[in-house]
């Protein structure tokens, strides 16, 4: 049946007025999601299970970064809603499921938002409806987990309702590219479920790439995925090396990266962060080892990545001691606590584990991060430094973890003592000369003691 069709059964059903589309999952890929799809014209609602995400939204409080108070509030000008009752489901022309897919604590994937929201829609599901999966996982889920969990209600995909996997492909904090002007690859069940799924998404997404499949939709998300998770671990890698050999390996980048073709320049950090880096290779390293195959080349990677941390440890422990002094009795400041520069977002930042290693070694702790308000370590809050300039003179130690717009490289080398910048802020600028350097802030330049990772 075709989905704009309607279904007698349901005409005269009282409830929630009928709606273009329903986002199921209201956090940093379904909101913006929402947005877009409302200034497109379409009547959107958002459905989520936090009682209390709902209620903000629907008084014009944001929770994310990519979304103003203003934003919400135009929103709620174009007719959107949110609402916690799955009743709306049932008069939805369009599903998107946008809920999280984390790891479960033995590694493998955790399903369980998406069989629940699969189950919420089962409940609810009418004939013609389009069904859309964008949360990240592994390939045949689509297929295999959540078209089954559908089909309970007695409709056939591809049959009675349509099904397809589109990727998100959400940066937070990315101002160049949105929902919008992000290309979307879209892949049905049947070529008439993809074809369906990608009529919807062109009414508000400027590209959209057809893949074979829900299997190739999929797999498409984790190969981006695993490709800048295992180019990352290549660069931390000789990071280390670089380190012991005397090279500088961000001017090594550089020089390479003056090349037109074949090379695409990463850089080495503290580790990574955010939902997709450190946990989306690992859902196709699960689908791999159900085959009976190590997926080498991740777990290296994840290894890799993994014991940055302790990297961006010794490191600091090595500065302090080139100074005389010890870590179990310096003062550490770590600049920045998110995953990336610039948003509140601490999914899953290396900052956390860096400051697991420096506390259990006996550094005296602070923080600064303009975005972030408390911030806690094993239970243990961190107190924070809001006055920058003061935190950074007075600290034994500064290691740099974000590169905020607000850790700018003048600054930086004026009133730190010692400084490791694992993120390369302090080759964005030409070295300063000494007579540049304010009078006031001499006794604390070091030269020796400004190192980058």
């Amino acid at each position: 049946m075709d989905a704009t069709s309607s279904n007698p059964a349901t005409v005269d059903r009282p409830g929630p007025p009928a709606s273009d589309l329903v986002v199921l999952g209201l956090g940093y890929v379904g909101l913006p999601l929402a947005a877009e799809a409302a200034a497109a014209g379409l009547r959107v609602v958002g459905l989520d299970v936090s009682t209390s995400v709902v209620e903000s939204l629907n008084q014009g409080i944001s929770h994310i970064d990519d979304l103003s108070p203003d934003d919400i509030s135009m929103m709620l000008d174009q007719g959107f809603a949110a609402t916690d009752d799955p009743a709306c489901l049932a008069s939805a022309r369009t599903i998107v499921i946008c809920v999280p897919t984390p790891l479960s604590p033995e590694g493998g994937p955790d399903l369980s938002a998406v069989t629940s929201a699969a189950r919420s829609i089962a409940g609810n599901l009418t004939p013609g409806t389009l069904v859309i999966l964008e949360s990240t996982t592994y390939p045949g889920t689509t297929d295999e987990v959540v078209r089954p969990i559908l089909e309970e209600s007695g409709l056939v995909a591809g049959a009675d309702f349509h099904l397809a996997f589109s990727p998100e492909r959400i940066d937070p904090g990315n101002t160049a590219f949105g929902v919008a002007n992000t290309p979307k690859v879209v892949g049905g069940l049947t070529d008439v479920c993809g074809e369906r799924a990608a009529h919807f998404y062109s009414s508000f997404v400027h590209t959209v790439v057809r893949a074979r499949g829900t299997r190739e939709a999929e797999m498409a998300k984790l190969l981006e995925n695993t490709y800048r998770h295992v180019n990352i671990a290549l660069v931390n890698e000789m990071a280390v090396f670089c380190q012991e050999l005397g090279i500088d390996l961000w001017d090594s980048i550089s020089a390479a990266a003056t090349k037109p073709f074949g090379f695409q320049a990463f850089y080495p950090g503290p580790g990574v962060g955010g939902h997709c880096i450190p946990i989306d290779p690992n859902y196709l390293s699960y689908k791999v080892k159900t085959l009976g195959y190590p997926f080498r080349f991740v777990e290296l990677a994840q290894e890799i990545n993994g014991r940055m941390p302790a990297y961006v440890t010794q490191r600091s422990q090595e500065l302090l001691n080139e100074s005389g002094l010890a870590l179990s009795r310096s003062r550490v400041l770590v600049l920045g606590v998110t995953y990336k520069a610039d948003i509140a977002d601490q999914r899953e930042s290396p900052a956390r584990p860096v400051a697991r290693r420096l506390a259990a070694k006996g550094a005296t702790l602070t923080y600064h991060d303009p975005h972030v308000e408390s911030w806690t370590v094993d239970g243990v809050e961190i107190p924070r430094s809001t006055d920058l300039d003061q935190a950074l003179a007075d600290a034994d130690l500064t290691v740099l973890l974000t590169d905020h717009a607000d850790y700018e490289p003048k600054r930086l080398a004026e009133y730190a003592r010692l400084l490791l910048d694992t993120r390369g802020v302090l080759r964005r600028t030409p070295p300063e000369t000494e007579a540049e350097v304010p009078a006031q802030g001499r006794r604390h330049v070091d030269r020796e003691g400004m190192q980058v990772l």
